[in-house]
């Protein structure tokens, strides 16, 4: 009656928010007094799980799997949670795990609390505590099914080290042409520079930058940092971006370490859906702009003159800590 997690992996390599969710899960496993098992699927380094608490894993290989398929890996975890008899699932709060959720859910017939950002507060009841109103608010939500399905939310808990034996056991899931009747026929990856949804820092830009012509400064603050870039909704609309780089409600959702605002005004929608990072540095020449309110720390001033500034203190401060 484990714990069961479901640890995703890209070309066979597990991301930071696999091994923040197994984390979590030994803690409630704890709690609960039992174990951790991850349910991978065509994943190649299974055995660095063990580092975070994780007992058991289930292999998945399947070449089928390659391409998601939201039904078919929500089938994969139901079979995984029956098998091991689980009454918590722990998925993590990517893009493709909350297609999967709801529906894993709803395969085992159990209660679902989205944006779960600490350990649960009781377990008898079961209650966690989530984001709510767009990161606005928190609230308590009690979960009353036999089985609970839980997404935690990125960056909300971080890496706990707690090496635990492990055994691997290769898992063959009965899986129906039904379960792959979505099928992707295009898909285009970003190469060559860090991805929003792995970003531990993002530089974000807006119409301040006056055209496309000068994301060569926001594309050189986020190189040295090792950030990912972003912009808001009408730079994006405008084509001055790709709408990959588009964060917000509307857009890709960030919950980064660090979020620096060049040249946005701080729409509401844009806000709601950045306001989950923790520390929100703002650039802006507009005293006035909504940013502010929110922001941990802002510049008033021109992004033409404050970032190239900002640039060429990092590079010292980087020449003489190297």
């Amino acid at each position: 009656m484990s714990v069961l997690i479901y640890t995703e992996s890209n070309e066979g390599k597990f991301k930071k928010a696999a091994f923040e969710i197994a984390s979590y899960a030994k803690k409630v496993a704890d709690s609960l007094g039992t174990t951790v098992t991850a349910v991978t699927i065509n994943a190649s380094e299974n055995a660095a799980l063990a580092n975070y608490g994780v007992s058991k894993v289930l292999k998945v290989s399947n070449d089928k799997l390659n391409t998601f398929s939201a039904k078919a890996y929500a089938d994969v975890i139901k079979q995984a949670a029956e098998k091991e008899g689980a009454k918590v699932v722990i998925l993590e709060s990517t893009t493709d795990s909350l297609h999967i959720a709801p529906l894993v859910a709803v395969n085992l017939n159990a209660g679902f609390a989205s944006n779960v950002i600490e350990l649960p507060v009781s377990t008898a009841p079961f209650q966690v505590k989530r984001n709510a109103f767009s990161n606005k608010a928190f609230n308590i939500t009690e979960i009353t099914t036999d089985v609970k399905v839980l997404g935690i939310s990125k960056n909300s808990f971080g890496l706990i080290e707690n090496a635990t034996s492990l055994t691997e056991e290769d898992f063959a899931p009965a899986l129906s042409d039904a379960d792959f009747g979505v099928k992707v026929t295009n898909s285009e990856k970003t190469t060559g520079k860090v991805t929003i949804a792995d970003a531990e820092i993002v530089v974000s830009a807006g119409r301040g930058m006056k055209g496309p012509e000068n994301w060569g400064m926001i594309e050189e603050l986020a190189s040295i940092l090792g950030a990912a870039t972003a912009c808001s909704k009408p730079v994006s609309d405008i084509g001055w971006r790709p709408h990959s780089e588009h964060v917000g409600q509307t857009g890709k959702p960030v919950a980064a370490n660090l979020y620096i605002a060049v040249g946005i005004s701080g729409a509401i929608q844009h806000i709601a859906g950045i306001n989950s990072s923790k520390v929100k540095v703002v650039i802006n020449s507009d005293a006035e702009a909504p940013f502010f309110k929110v922001a941990d720390y802002g510049v008033v001033g021109d992004a033409f003159d404050v970032v190239p500034k900002l640039i060429e203190k990092l590079k010292a401060f980087k020449a003489a800590n190297a």
